[in-house]
């Protein structure tokens, strides 16, 4: 009879999470996808704002310098007005942070993007410092956090229902082995769409960038420095959370050769 309990919690516990998953969906008008979310662009841009000073901190905090702040905000704002990305409803903030010594970018849901100093000092040109901007805003506009979360409430649920399914009061070491094994696999999954993202992110960047009067090819120098940086001794923090820059400079050559067959056009800011 217990066994029989466990079992039935567990089938509504899947029940629930794959209800909860694959009933709330949206389709997104900057990418044309229909993804699974289940949280509002208000929701988004809630979170995002509420955990910007938290994030800032962890890299020391806003930086002090007026004038490299301004130069990253004026870019970012003019990806914004000239792209599909300021029809969104997200308010899109730019933040330069003041840790020179860690390479990163990153974004919040909502419109929440950060770069470091340690990023910024390592660019050659706006058009760089454009492509990078683009690939966050990129995430922004594709949701790509809201569908993490999506993704990891599912893959948690599933997960948790499996432990009560699997659980063995007279073998408790089994039982927590399983669970991590669950556990190992959900982060398994979640890494394979993060990687997802960040190419769909890219891709959004090299249709980005051009609107607003940058080279989308800068984005690749842009890849070919991290990928130098990562030959030293200290890795840079960008490369932990996005794949191999090796493998993104092909896929952002394809992207680029296809939007534009006869060549990138003349005029373009590097």
């Amino acid at each position: 009879m217990r066994l029989n309990l466990r079992f039935i919690i567990a089938i509504i516990v899947a029940a629930v999470s794959l209800f909860g998953y694959f009933f709330n969906t949206s389709k997104n008008e900057v990418t044309g996808e229909t993804q699974h979310v289940n949280m509002s662009a208000a929701q988004e841009i809630a979170l995002g704002v509420q955990a910007a000073p938290e994030m800032a901190a962890q890299y020391g905090g806003e930086s002090p310098d007026a004038r490299a702040t301004a130069a990253v905000q004026a870019v970012g704002q003019k990806i914004i007005s000239s792209t599909k990305a300021g029809q969104t409803p997200y308010r899109f903030q730019f933040h330069l942070l003041a840790d020179d010594q860690t390479i990163n970018a990153f974004a919040l849901p909502g419109g929440q993007v950060f770069i470091t100093q340690g990023l910024l000092k390592n660019l050659t040109s706006e058009g760089q410092l454009a492509g990078v901007l683009a690939h966050e805003i990129g995430h922004v506009v594709g949701r790509h956090s809201a569908a993490q979360v999506a993704k990891s409430n599912l893959t948690q649920g599933l997960a948790g229902a499996a432990t009560i399914a699997s659980y063995d009061p007279n073998s408790p070491g089994s039982s927590i082995a399983k669970a991590a094994v669950a556990a190992a696999i959900a982060k398994v999954i979640g890494l394979r769409f993060g990687r997802n993202d960040e190419l769909e992110a890219d891709k959004l960047a090299v249709d980005f960038t051009p609107k607003a009067g940058y080279d989308p090819r800068a984005m690749i120098q842009v890849m070919k420095m991290l990928e130098q940086q990562g030959g030293r001794s200290s890795t840079p923090e960008f490369l932990s959370t996005h794949p191999n820059p090796g493998n993104r400079i092909g896929e952002l050559e394809k992207e680029i050769a296809a939007e534009y067959p006869q060549g990138v056009p003349t005029g373009l800011k590097q």
